[in-house]
């Protein structure tokens, strides 16, 4: 897919958004992420689009692993998340997962499956409690 298509992408499915971060190359207005040194400037971000490695089919998550990013927060304080991955890198379950990790690298990587949710004994629900509101893969 050609940026121009995530630039489509963007503008067809997302409506009122203020401040789009990523590290990946958009021909949109936008910040990239590694250029904030602290991340509590990220709080405003209402859209990142970050790159996934691969997704699991079993349970929907998307292994994240950017090893140039300077600001993993990004992950789990912006609004909304928009995943991209490639249409081939998709494994079956979290057993084929795993053994594509290489655990013998070090630095931050993260399962990612879309909104947290929860619920006190009063049945109040919350979403995105743990991170962004809203979770998209976009396979390309």
């Amino acid at each position: 897919m050609r940026v121009s298509s995530k630039k489509f992408f963007i503008q067809e499915n997302y409506e009122n958004l203020g401040l789009i971060s990523t590290n990946l190359n958009l021909a949109i207005d936008h910040i990239v992420t590694n250029t904030i040194d602290d991340p509590h400037a990220l709080k405003e971000i209402d859209l990142a689009v970050i790159k996934g490695k691969f997704a699991v089919a079993e349970n929907g998550a998307v292994w994240i692993k950017e090893e140039d990013n300077l600001n993993r927060a990004i992950y789990f304080i912006a609004k909304k998340l928009l995943i991209v991955v490639k249409k081939g890198a998709i494994v079956n379950s979290m057993h084929e997962a795993y053994e594509k990790i290489k655990f013998k690298k070090s630095g931050f990587g993260t399962f990612i499956s879309g909104p947290s949710k929860t619920a006190d004994i009063e049945q109040a629900l919350v979403i995105g409690a743990h991170g962004a509101m809203e979770c998209r893969v976009l396979f390309i």
